[in-house]
């Protein structure tokens, strides 16, 4: 029940069909990365790299490409735990099937580590720079982990209870690294890593932390699961893997996975941290050299016969897309549980994930009322936003359930549905100087930038127009109008020159320069673009230029705005600028001599052919 370790899952894979191994010899630098989005993105198996170029540990590639893939791991738990979702959801189907609780005991038990004095995973030593160095984009800063587990636990509290299990980036090599001796721990705010090691410099201790990379798949999905408080991730990985984990010690460091492949050990450095990156990450650009905690490396351990899994990061949908629709399976039928009268969250997959939230929530604070507005929408919306990693949200659509809006992953009929209703002059709701995702450099500076609520309630106020009207005009400058989806406008403009956080002059006179009769107000939402021929072209397009360049305080214009008591409208159509700005990171593209080795391995007698 469950795989004990990654042997046990590959082996199973390659028995099924669903695992493909490749003997011919593969870089690590920009090809394995390379291979395995191309794979991903064809709908490919399972991929085992046996002859690694300048490593002689084998990598394991696009191992969660599938959803589909994805279940199969799983296939022997999820029942258990979709009934102990269930129960959570509905405590009252217990009095239907009160034997169901008998037969969730076992599972229970699993949510327990059990230590053990000698595991796998002390067999053997190695050092940092004989690892995999993985780099997957050309500009890449270094060779990165991309599927780590980082572990750390409270120091005022310590133990499993009290740990924490995250999947942030670790930087390998280059930079200021010194190498074998120090690598780069870069984790995001609203992290649980970060409050442990708020605790550590507060107490003046030694901060221990625990990278592991492989063991029983369920370890790295727990990695990325957005666990209640007080759950540990351990125990929710033994829940997945269908069995108590074995912890084992070294010495009077953390305890590490007895079936994990690789172990690093060591501590973060109180007083000292480097710049890590730039590494390509999930918004589809190149996350920058920023300072970031180092870790002194004690010891880094490993398996016999250890497999090194890894994926490649980039612009949606990539391997973690199926990570995202796994977890929505298992807890969105949560979320009402936790957030009072949301129905659903949907984080977009091709914006990001966290620029773009889409939530149907309810209205019933005036039931009675002759006509629906946003109003409990509103408080949900605050809910939302002020929860764990939904709280990166710059783009939060609400639309309320009473008004049957489509569902929320049917991303253009819902967008159509809170268009038809939307008042700009009330509807919009900013937060202009917050958080946002580290990633994420459209704000105003690392981790600052600005939200905007975009909620909708009541009948339908107007038609969508589908085509671009013959007597559209616009000021020089601006010109290829499109249509990206129903009452949604795109429009190439002028490069982009003004100074990060600050308006600029040709968007506010773009705006000011139309007349309310004009055909633009036909369109609720206009964008202005570098590319509008490409934006249109594909609804991920859209998403992923629109709601990745823009900042909503700086980068939202209106036709006939004003600002009344303090609360910014218009009249006519919302403007977002979505033009790559000077200060924006730059876009992920791939390297064109890799692309063409690549190629070589997918034609006749190649190793991929007929699976790329």
């Amino acid at each position: 029940m469950g795989y004990r370790n990654l042997r046990e899952c590959v082996a199973d894979l390659e028995s099924t069909g669903q695992l493909v191994r490749i003997a011919v010899e593969v870089d690590p630098n920009l090809e394995a990365g390379a291979i395995q989005r191309r794979v991903y993105a064809a709908g490919g198996p399972a991929l085992l790299f046996t002859n690694v170029k300048g490593c002689r540990f084998p990598m394991l590639g696009n191992l969660f490409g599938t959803l589909e893939r994805t279940r199969f791991l799983f296939r022997d738990t999820l029942p258990a735990i979709e009934k102990l979702v269930a129960l959570k959801v509905n405590p009252a189907e217990l009095m239907k099937e009160p034997s169901a609780l008998l037969k969730l005991i076992p599972a229970a038990v699993h949510l327990l580590p059990r230590k053990i004095a000698r595991g796998p995973i002390l067999a053997n030593t190695t050092t940092v720079d004989q690892l995999p160095q993985l780099k997957s984009w050309p500009m890449d800063g270094g060779a990165f982990i991309t599927l780590p587990q980082v572990y750390s636990e409270s120091v005022a509290r310590p133990g499993f209870r009290n740990s924490n299990l995250g999947m942030y980036r670790v930087q390998l090599s280059g930079g200021e690294y010194e190498p074998n001796r120090e690598i780069g721990v870069h984790y995001q705010i609203h992290r649980g890593i970060g409050v442990h090691h708020a605790e550590a410099l507060e107490a003046g201790v030694p901060f221990r932390v625990n990278i592991f990379v492989g063991g029983p798949p369920a370890l790295s999905v727990a990695a990325v699961m957005p666990l209640p408080e007080g759950m540990p991730e351990l125990s929710f990985a033994g829940l997945l893997a269908g069995h108590r984990l074995p912890m084992v010690s070294a010495g009077d460091g953390l305890p590490m996975p007895a079936e994990a492949d690789f172990c690093i050990t060591g501590i973060i450095d109180p007083a000292k941290t480097l710049p890590e990156g730039p590494f390509g990450d999930h918004l589809g650009y190149y996350s920058l050299a920023h300072d970031f905690p180092v870790l002194r490396v004690d010891k880094v351990y490993h398996r016999d016969g250890a497999i090194w899994p890894f994926t490649s990061v980039g612009r949606p949908p990539q391997e973690d897309t199926s990570f995202g629709a796994f977890i929505h399976e298992l807890t969105g039928p949560l979320l009402p549980t936790v957030l009072h009268g949301v129905q659903g969250v949907h984080a977009v997959d091709a914006a990001g994930v966290h620029p773009l939230l889409l939530a149907v929530g309810s209205e019933r604070y005036l039931p009675y009322a002759a006509e629906r507005e946003p109003m409990e929408l509103l408080t949900q919306a605050n809910a939302i936003l002020g929860q764990g990693q939904l709280s990166l949200a710059k783009y939060l659509f609400i639309a309320a359930r009473e008004d049957s809006p489509p569902d929320i992953h049917d991303i253009p009929a819902f967008l159509r549905h809170v268009l038809e209703r939307i008042d700009w002059r009330r509807d919009l709701h900013f937060q202009t100087q917050t958080t946002i995702d580290t990633l994420d450099y459209s704000g105003v500076a690392l981790n600052k930038g600005s939200k905007v609520v975009i909620a909708a309630a009541g009948p339908k106020r107007s038609d969508l127009p589908t085509t671009v009207p013959a007597e559209l005009r616009l000021p020089d400058g601006f010109r290829d109008p499109r249509v990206c989806l129903p009452g949604i406008l795109a429009i190439s403009g002028p490069a982009a020159t003004a100074a990060r956080g600050c308006d600029d002059p040709a968007l506010s006179a773009f705006a000011a320069s139309f007349a309310p009769q004009d055909a633009i107000n036909r369109f609720p939402l206009v964008l202005v673009v570098d590319d509008s021929d490409f934006v249109a072209r594909t609804i991920n397009n859209f998403l992923w230029v629109t709601f990745t360049r823009s900042n909503p305080a700086t980068d939202i214009y209106g036709i006939g705005s004003a600002t009344i008591c303090k609360h910014w409208g218009c009249s006519g159509p919302l403007i977002i600028d979505a033009r790559t700005k000077p200060h924006h990171a730059p876009p992920l593209v791939d390297d064109p001599a890799v692309e063409r080795r690549v190629d070589a391995l997918g034609a006749a007698g190649g190793p991929l052919h007929g699976i790329i």
